[in-house]
């Protein structure tokens, strides 16, 4: 039986555990650091992802045979070289491919380079050359900080005052660190997530997932890391997804290959459906979170000989994914994106349909029980045969879930439904 070492702790590293929980030839998962959640089906190691030589080590010590990395944080840190220098198997991209998500400028000069469709952009060191271009614009404009930001690198002013006050806290204040600015065309359209298993030029698809990242219903108030998503995605016909494999997710993993660092993981292609056609918005280097808590409870084959056939660089198993369709909703802090308060107890988790799969984002046990410990905080999904079905069933879940300081949206899927 496989040891298997996941790296990373939120909801998306919960999904990966349960599908490698799944698989026949797994004995055991390790998961650091893991959460409370995750304890239930791994054991936890109090190390953090960026811990790269401790986790190398850890992996050596322990006979692990594959370890599946989750944050980007780790890639960008380059666990994946150095687990590969020390022998050992590792599934996901080399520092070098992670610069796809770990610079939004080396992703757009790729995509111009490799003509991969996305909205026109200049980047920009300097705040006063910005602030001019941005002047002589159109509004809303997108903004993006170059390097990782935990998902909130990314601001899309309506105002020339809102767009200043955003250039001097990235250019000026380096509020995510000392960086470049990326200033995009705004575009319209339903986004969708479309995750690929990629082993260099080989690319193989997974089922396409829509998350929705306003913190509030209607899509309103501040981008978040995510608060609910699912899976399929009726707005997005077969010829939008030939369309997004053919012209955007296999040119853009042949293009890493002429650079000169090929890609193995996840590519996580956000894509947009433009009245113009589909267009790319960004590129994660890793499962995108929280999309991953919807698409992999939908996958029936075996995981473990996925991430084997990338890591090993051989013959892809056929992947084959359930008919149910899947939507989850995220349970925040009160507060979330911005400051909040931890330690409430959550309640009613043992009580919940054995349907209903619940990953834990934030959370930590204090006396054997529960509390909340991140922004956000659980991410409850629901199966079913429609959206509607799935949407009910995971909205029932979520109101049965007691805690005096979450919140959700209760409006996951409101484009489709």
């Amino acid at each position: 039986m496989k040891k298997v070492l996941v790296v990373g702790g939120g909801g998306r590293c919960h999904a990966i555990v349960d599908a490698l929980s799944r698989s026949p030839q797994v004995g055991k998962i390790y998961c650091a650091p893991g959460n409370a959640g995750i304890s239930a089906q791994a054991e936890c190691v109090p190390l953090k992802e960026t811990q790269v030589d401790e986790l190398k080590a850890f992996a050596l010590e322990n006979g692990v045979d594959l370890t599946v990395v989750g944050p980007e944080v780790a890639l960008a840190a380059g666990i994946a070289d150095v687990f590969a220098a020390a022998g050992l198997r590792v599934f996901g991209p080399s520092k070098a491919a992670a610069t796809i998500e770990s610079s939004k400028d080396f992703a757009k000069q790729l995509m111009a380079k490799y003509d991969i469709p996305t909205a026109a952009f200049e980047t920009f060191e300097d705040y006063d050359q910005a602030l001019d271009y941005v002047r002589k614009g159109s509004f809303p404009v997108v903004l993006k900080y170059d390097g990782l930001a935990a998902g909130k690198g990314v601001v899309i002013p309506e105002t020339f005052e809102e767009a200043e006050e955003t250039l001097r806290d990235m250019l000026l204040d380096d509020k995510f660190g000392k960086g470049k600015v990326v200033v995009e065309e705004f575009l319209t359209g339903p986004e969708f997530s479309f995750m690929c298993f990629v082993d260099g030029k080989d690319v193989y698809p997974m089922t396409l997932s829509q998350d929705h990242k306003r913190a509030y219903e209607g899509d309103k108030g501040p981008n978040t890391g995510g608060m609910g998503a699912y899976s399929p995605v009726p707005l997005i016909d077969d010829e939008d997804l030939e369309f997004a494999m053919e012209k955007v997710m296999k040119p853009t993993a042949a293009a890493m290959v002429a650079e000169g660092c090929p890609f193995k993981g996840v590519l996580y292609g956000g894509l947009m459906k433009t009245p113009a056609g589909v267009k790319v918005i960004e590129f994660n280097c890793r499962f995108g979170d929280p999309e991953t808590e919807v698409v992999l409870p939908r996958l029936e084959s075996d995981i473990y000989d996925i991430f084997s056939a990338v890591a090993d660089g051989t013959q892809m198993p056929q992947i084959k994914w359930r008919k149910e369709v899947t939507m989850g909703f995220v349970m925040a802090s009160k507060g979330y994106p911005g400051s909040y308060e931890k330690g409430f107890e959550i309640k009613g988790l043992d009580s919940l349909p054995s349907d209903i799969r619940v990953f834990h984002m934030g959370t930590a046990l204090k006396d054997g029980q529960y509390v909340t410990s991140g922004g956000r905080v659980l991410m409850v999904v629901g199966s079913g045969e429609t959206l509607q079905d799935a949407h009910d069933n995971a909205l029932k879940a979520v109101e049965s879930i007691e805690c005096d300081n979450l919140f959700y949206r209760r409006d996951i899927g409101w484009r489709v439904l």
